[in-house]
């Protein structure tokens, strides 16, 4: 079956001395907006002309000349701000302002950007914003040909805009903008993140192919991908939905019908259909939280999805389609995975393409302050009540966030949650220093409790049961600290001064690497070994 062409939508500004005629012998003259229209090849559905508001009989005239020529297309007129039509800020804002309010819909209509009329600075602008993706569509230039009154002739340009350092300045002010959303507005000074955020900017824009955020446990995953594809609708890169998902929640056959969805019938309670999240986010973005934790099935139906946009729902022998950008997180290390066998390769390799890491909080000191204020203002924002630190309580804080001792496991989630505790027990609206020194507490014991947690689970994933069994416990509390410390460090040398820094005083060698080495050997374990868990 042929794929039917989508109608095209021409975008253009009326041109106030080509598209001029009021007598007879106009259609003599090749008159660019009335000239495109009358294209043997181009049937054009629709034609959006801009025009200023002094030249509202011109474009009323045009309109009818196209009914004329054309009667299947529709001319809607677009009065817009006038101005001085050499002047690049004008220019520029008001057809911004278009392009910000138009409903492209992309999957629907094809659009062309006629760029023939108007001025110089009026054709730079409407490329800048088709290159940037404002204007969703492509660039449409006409000209005349040797007959006179013949229909003349069109093509698609590309122009050298580099020399334009005021228009390319206003872009790199759009960036900055997309980069302070990405950011939620906080002014980062992490110039590590502060680069990564920059580099997501550019690439979400700029393709629909699969994004995969890492990075552990509370670091803004999510909250970053509904900020992508808040970006990518504001510049109409999508116009579906944003669907998220996190597959820890998904088990066995409920995952698959939570994802592919099912026909009636298709299993023991399935008494109706269900469309599945992955058509839910048709031409919109499917974001998939701990994509690592997906089963090999949902894996190999999630490949297909992506490189056909087809899939079987459950009980079904009829397949469905959906068009979705994929965002994937996760804070396992799925090469890992995939040599366990609990992730597919080919999968990965498909969702790899783009893979951004996103640091925790303990990687990011410099952050700290502007994501505390952060915080603070959505507290407010949600309950409606503005509460500050006094100065000593917040200097307090702020040197135990930043001291060794806090180890935000938990990342911006154990911030967020510090920060609501101490603000809902705040008095007059101000955290005083007693507050402070009780979530410290507070905090520094749930750690401890964690960390031992984590030093036993650790231990058994270097040891088996059968070794851990035959350690007196003293052996086995001393241990489980020391493989603690070792995953933790970034080589054996750093783990060794750290657990032997007491003593370093009183040896006269210092050789903390090989002191640790050997007694890892007494367990038959090895720096490898732990470092690679």
């Amino acid at each position: 079956m042929a794929i039917q062409p989508l109608p095209v939508v021409v975008i253009g500004l009326l041109g106030t001395t080509l598209d001029v005629g009021k007598h007879p012998d106009r259609w003599q003259n090749w008159r660019p907006s009335v000239s495109i229209c009358r294209q043997p090849d181009l049937v054009i559905a629709r034609f959006e002309l801009l025009h200023g508001k002094e030249q509202n009989a011109l474009a009323s005239q045009v309109r009818k000349d196209i009914a004329s020529v054309s009667p299947e297309t529709i001319v809607n007129l677009h009065p817009v701000q006038s101005g001085d039509p050499w002047d690049f800020e004008q220019v520029y804002e008001t057809l911004f302002s278009f392009a910000r309010d138009y409903p492209f819909d992309s999957d629907s209509e094809d659009y062309l950007i006629h760029i023939t009329t108007g001025t110089h600075v009026a054709q730079i602008c409407l490329f800048l914003l088709t290159e940037s993706r404002h204007l969703l569509g492509r660039l449409l230039q006409s000209s005349p040909d040797r007959q006179r009154g013949g229909p003349g002739e069109i093509k698609i340009i590309d122009l050298d805009l580099s020399k334009y350092d005021r228009i390319a300045s206003r872009f790199h002010q759009e960036q900055e903008a997309g980069v302070s959303f990405l950011k939620g507005g906080i002014e980062t000074r992490n110039p590590g993140f502060n680069q990564l955020i920059d580099r997501i900017e550019r690439v979400s824009i700029a393709t629909r192919d699969p994004l995969l955020l890492m990075g552990p446990t509370g670091a803004g995953k999510s909250r970053l991908a509904r900020r992508i594809f808040e970006l990518k609708k504001s510049r109409h890169a999508v116009n579906g939905s944003f669907v998220d998902v996190n597959c820890a929640t998904l088990r066995g056959e409920s995952s698959m019908s939570a994802l592919f969805g099912h026909v009636k019938g298709a299993f023991t309670g399935a008494a109706q259909e269900r469309a599945g999240l992955l058509r839910t986010a048709n031409h919109g973005v499917l974001f998939l939280d701990e994509v690592g934790e997906l089963g090999l099935d949902e894996q190999a139906m999630l490949l297909r999805a992506l490189e056909e946009k087809t899939f079987l729902p459950l009980g079904s022998d009829r397949e469905a389609h959906s068009d979705f950008q994929l965002i994937a997180g996760t804070n396992r290390d799925l090469l890992s995975a995939v040599e366990d066998g609990r992730f597919r390769e080919d999968l990965l390799a498909r969702i790899n393409l783009w893979t951004f890491t996103l640091p925790g909080l303990r990687d990011r000191h410099e952050d700290l302050e502007p994501n505390l204020q952060f915080e603070l203002d959505q507290y407010a924002e949600r309950s409606g009540a503005r509460v500050t630190f006094n100065r000593e309580a917040r200097s307090r804080f702020l040197d135990f966030a930043l001291s060794p001792a806090a180890l935000w496991k938990g990342n911006f989630r154990d911030l967020n949650a510090a920060v609501a505790r101490m603000a809902t027990l705040s008095s007059g609206g101000r955290i005083a220093v007693e507050i402070v020194d009780e979530e410290i507490n507070r905090l520094k014991t749930s750690w401890r409790s964690d960390r031992k947690r984590d030093a036993s689970m650790k231990l058994t994933r270097v040891l088996n049961e059968k070794q851990i069994s035959t350690l007196d416990l003293f052996d086995r509390l001393q241990l489980e600290q020391v493989v603690e410390v070792c995953a933790h460090s970034r080589s054996l040398s750093d783990a060794g001064r750290l657990l032997f820094n007491q003593s370093r005083s009183h040896r006269s060698t210092l050789n903390d690497a090989d002191r640790l080495r050997k007694y890892l050997a007494r367990f038959g374990l090895d720096w490898t070994t732990i470092s690679s868990d």
